[in-house]
């Protein structure tokens, strides 16, 4: 089943170069770092923030914002219970289970409310709760798909009719693996597989189905997919996705807690979903409380390409840490490191906004939250899971939250998982470029915050600003401005001012989107006037927002001398802050 999906806002396009012939692969490499410099062998232990590398602060933080949750929000919770787990290296600093797994025995459509179990039959949340992954487990279809490219079994753009030569029909006869794993294969979103009664006509569905567009010419986020590529991996290996699953990245891993179709011992450490009945729910079965809430996945079997899993945190914290190791976990490899890169690469350049790596997302801040950067890659699930992983960081956050329990329709949108990821790359500290402490623009939404120099007499010419400028936005929707004033504030006007490191002209005066999370230095050229007043402007939509912006070290020199300098104590205690605060991160 789909889950909610980006809309309306313009990501900045990030080009990367990938080719696939035959089976082999190159890409432009990646900037080293963080994921980079770690260990292959490294693996997860529990640990302190400080140990992490994380602000503790801001990580309770993301435990309180998670619970307010639990409340109504607005309406109804966002779910019933979840488990949190964030991390960053090899050390995971936060593992927190809050609420139920299992609250409600049915959905009561006349009164809107839930129908509790009884307390002592309902089950809290616990750190190893099992989730149903629902659309996560595309992830897991994707690196196995991965993996037979890396052995030379599946070519990246090699046709599927290549493979399944009956898929050829109705106009796919030219869909490649690539385009399935990147959503451009021009496949709708879904179609009901459970209506047919038998496998085979399920499949003759899928033989039948014509795509929405020609293949490659846009992008539509479709399970059919993955559907598709669990056919071809099932046939080019001759062994079915649950026991590639088991054999080729759960039972070398150690991932004892991941698999499909539980068996019922486990049911007691499940988390429940969705009192599954028409007309919201495909099919009448009831509680679903361990077995697949996905109807299609359902009518599979349960072992389907888009959904199906079950995982609890510590195991998908192990899939990350695997990724963000490139590859190998302790003295296990399951991927080479150069096909680790393709997930984290940018297969969709044609389609701004629906940035998209083999299998993992790319760079969505409508889930991931201010942890979005280009690099960044994750996947969200309709019953309310997700992943997400940083290399820039080399940070990592999973949000394992029940939302359809005991209804599809009590939650809206992806509040709690943004909350989650704006808290956790808060927690990752930005140092001052100089001295103790940076202006720290904040990163509320719906927001414009100024930080605004005292007027400066510049008459004498040859006045330049000189700070350190760091910032990470959410592209085109906010934007860091500087401006001057010559009129004490009625009218500011924009200054163009250039970065160095790498050597970049802002002729705009404002900049936005990603900057690599680095200091640069910045120059601007000041205008001659006896009172001019500048000030740092920081604007951010009604959304989502990024890392945010800091400013350090501001000075301002004219032919005759030294006008303005922030480390100068007087100085410094003339600059007026709207919004933004020191921070000593």
């Amino acid at each position: 089943m789909t889950d909610e999906v980006s809309t309306g806002l313009t990501r900045r396009q990030i080009t990367r170069r990938a080719l696939a012939v035959g089976g082999s692969l190159a890409i432009a490499p990646f900037p080293a770092g963080p994921a980079a410099a770690s260990t292959s062998r490294s693996t997860l232990r529990h640990g302190t923030p400080a140990q992490a590398g994380l602000l503790f602060a801001h990580l309770r933080q993301l435990v309180t914002d998670a619970e307010t949750f639990l409340a109504p929000s607005p309406k109804h919770p966002w779910y019933a219970g979840a488990v949190l787990l964030a991390g960053r290296g090899g050390t995971v600093a936060l593992h927190r289970p809050i609420g139920m797994a299992v609250r409600y025995s049915a959905y009561d459509e006349k009164t809107d409310t839930g129908v509790e179990f009884p307390p002592e039959d309902q089950i809290p949340m616990a750190e190893d709760t099992v989730f149903d992954l629902a659309s996560v487990s595309k992830l897991f279809t994707s690196i196995l798909a991965v993996q037979q490219i890396e052995r030379g079994a599946l070519e990246l753009e090699g046709t599927v009719a290549g493979y399944l030569p009956e898929f050829a029909g109705a106009g796919k006869q030219d869909i490649t693996i690539r385009q399935l794993l990147t959503h451009t294969s021009g496949f709708r979103a879904w179609i009901p597989l459970y209506n047919a009664p038998t496998y085979e006509e399920k499949l003759q569905l899928i033989w039948n189905e014509a795509p929405l567009n020609p293949p490659g010419t846009k992008y539509l986020y479709s399970d059919l997919n993955l559907i598709s590529l669990q056919l071809v991996l099932e046939k080019i290996t001759g062994r079915t996705l649950d026991t590639l699953l088991h054999d080729e990245i759960t039972d070398p891993l150690g991932m004892r807690r991941t698999r499909y179709n539980p068996p019922a011992s486990w049911k007691p450490k499940i988390a429940a979903t969705e009192d599954a009945r028409k007309p919201w729910s495909g099919l009448d079965r009831g509680l679903v409380w361990g077995e697949v809430h996905d109807e299609n996945a359902f009518s599979l079997g349960g072992v389907a390409g888009h959904a199906g899993v079950f995982s609890c945190a510590w195991d998908l914290a192990v899939l990350g840490r695997t990724l963000l190791n490139g590859g190998s976990y302790g003295r296990v490899r399951i991927l080479r490191r150069e096909s680790v890169e393709l997930m984290f690469t940018d297969f969709n350049t044609a389609f701004p906004g629906d940035e998209h790596g083999l299998g993992f997302e790319l760079y969505q801040h409508w889930y991931m939250g201010a942890m979005a950067t280009p690099r960044t890659a994750g996947h969200t699930g309709f019953t309310g899971t997700s992943l997400v992983l940083d290399p820039t960081t080399d940070s990592f956050l999973i949000v394992l939250g029940n939302s359809v329990h005991p209804v599809r329709s009590w939650r809206s949108g992806s509040a709690p998982r943004v909350a989650a990821a704006n808290n956790l790359a808060r927690a990752v500290p930005v140092r001052p470029r100089y001295g103790r402490s940076a202006w720290f623009s904040g990163m509320a939404s719906a927001t414009t915050a100024t930080l605004t120099l005292p007027p400066l007499d510049t008459s004498s010419g040859g006045a330049r600003l000189r700070c350190a400028l760091w910032w990470d936005t959410e592209p085109q929707a906010d934007t860091l401005a500087l401006e001057t004033t010559t009129d004490g504030g009625a009218t500011w006007q924009p200054v163009p001012f250039a970065t160095v490191r790498p050597d970049e002209a802002h002729p705009t005066g404002t900049v936005t989107g990603w900057s690599g999370r680095a200091w640069h230095r910045l120059t601007a050229d000041l205008p001659a006037h006896p009172q001019l007043a500048l000030r740092w402007r920081y604007t951010t939509d009604r959304l989502y927002v990024g890392r945010g912006a800091y400013v350090d070290g501001l000075r301002v020199g004219a032919s005759d001398g030294v006008l303005f300098d922030e480390a100068r104590s007087s100085d410094a205690e003339r600059i007026a802050a709207a919004g933004w605060v020191p921070a000593a991160d």
